[in-house]
């Protein structure tokens, strides 16, 4: 991390951020595996999430829908599996075993210790860890021969994942737990499940589940900088407290990454500390025109920082977040989040400004035209983000 500083401002970032994802019309891409590949990982806690950012950033955005199911289902080059902050992404296949090694197993292990003391705890002693496995031997045997199955199917197989306990007795979250959502959501973090094709339509966020694919088991400090080195090509200059919260690492496996990937540390605005891989320290020049995009609600490039104030101004974020956090769906000009959008009752793209300042006939010009490209590929299907915010609210009614 050692070398000649220097200072890389909000607007080299926001060029970054308009070539790197893939978000200027020059650097969008041909297919949704281009597109997870520059972003790293795309948000998957809201199924929608994922067609919708591929799709804004697609050449061709039509066949959106069709390609991102051939990746998902068919060539199986994107999987939709937990990750960092036991969160679910999709990822390029490629990044499973890096993603799983360098933040899946410290969580599955701790999430595999929570199911088993609830159980046993919650059946006062008749539900233990040996009948369990007999249970999960059962169940991962009956998922492998259908495929694919819902929970529901695997309950047939498996009469016994039906087994109910009860979650904190005696307290005021007391709730009765099912083996089964508890284990395959277990399974699902130790990357032995993944989510396979939902039940209904793309939006929908009932899913069957499906054996994981093999991958090696690699050493976790080797994976952590891999996906250290992946992110900073995508998002850097990131400061350590974007890592950390971007990753759900500790701090000390931040700084052990960096100095590892020989990472080299930059000023940002604000007089923050900033870092870049080794081969990215030359100046990148804005695209050549400017340009808009329109992102759904917990979109990766809306997502990608912990400090936003370069791309994100302060006083827009009552309109665009809900009170956990996660942010709604976004209009951007030239590499500023400016306003939000949302699908209207009458199938129409409807958006809104946001702020004093007035960017000018071509910015709404060129707002418009990204609000009716994605109007045409989405075709009158609803789509109503899982955290709704209070202009999408409002532009919704």
């Amino acid at each position: 991390m050692s070398g000649r500083q220097r200072h890389i401002g909000a607007e080299e970032r926001r060029a970054r951020l308009a070539l790197r994802q893939r978000l200027a019309p020059p650097a969008r891409a041909l297919t949704p595996e281009e597109v997870a590949g520059s972003l790293v990982a795309l948000h998957g806690t809201d199924p929608a999430t994922v067609y919708l950012a591929v799709g804004a950033r697609l050449a061709g955005a039509g066949r959106t829908v069709a390609e991102v199911e051939r990746a998902l289902y068919e060539d199986r080059t994107l999987v939709r599996m937990h990750g960092m902050r036991h969160t679910v992404f999709v990822f390029p296949t490629g990044l499973a075993a890096v993603v799983h090694a360098s933040t899946g197993r410290t969580i599955a292990v701790k999430a595999r210790a929570a199911l088993v003391k609830d159980m046993v705890t919650g059946s006062e002693g008749r539900l233990t860890a040996e009948w369990l496995a007999e249970v999960e031997a059962s169940t991962l045997a009956a998922l492998a021969r259908r495929g694919q199955a819902t929970v529901g199917e695997l309950t047939g197989d498996e009469p016994r994942l039906k087994e109910r306990f009860t979650y904190g007795a005696g307290r005021s979250y007391e709730a009765p737990h099912t083996v089964s959502s508890r284990l395959m959501r277990v399974l699902g973090v130790e990357g032995r499940v993944v989510r396979g094709r939902p039940l209904g339509a793309w939006t929908s966020s009932q899913f069957r589940w499906a054996v994981a694919p093999p991958h090696p088991e690699l050493p976790p400090d080797e994976a952590q900088q891999e996906l250290l080195r992946h992110w900073l090509a995508a998002c850097g200059p990131a400061t350590e407290a974007d890592l950390k919260w971007w990753t759900g690492w500790k701090v000390t496996d931040v700084r052990r990454a960096l100095a590892a990937i020989g990472a080299v540390s930059v000023t940002v605005d604000g007089g923050a500390t900033a870092y870049v891989t080794a081969d990215d320290t030359e100046p990148v020049a804005p695209p050549a025109e400017p340009w808009a995009a329109l992102l759904p609600g917990l979109d990766p490039t809306a997502m990608g920082w912990q400090e936003r104030d370069w791309y994100l101004s302060p006083e827009l974020r009552p309109a665009l977040f809900d009170g956990s956090g996660n942010v709604g769906p976004t209009v951007w000009w030239n590499g500023r989040v400016v306003g939000g959008w949302a699908r209207r009752p009458d199938g129409e793209v409807g958006w809104r400004l946001l702020g004093t300042a007035d960017l000018g006939r071509e910015a709404r010009s060129m707002i418009k035209t990204e609000a009716a490209r994605l109007g045409s590929w989405l075709a009158g299907t609803p789509v109503t983000p899982r955290f709704r915010t209070p202009l999408e609210k409002e532009l919704s009614a």
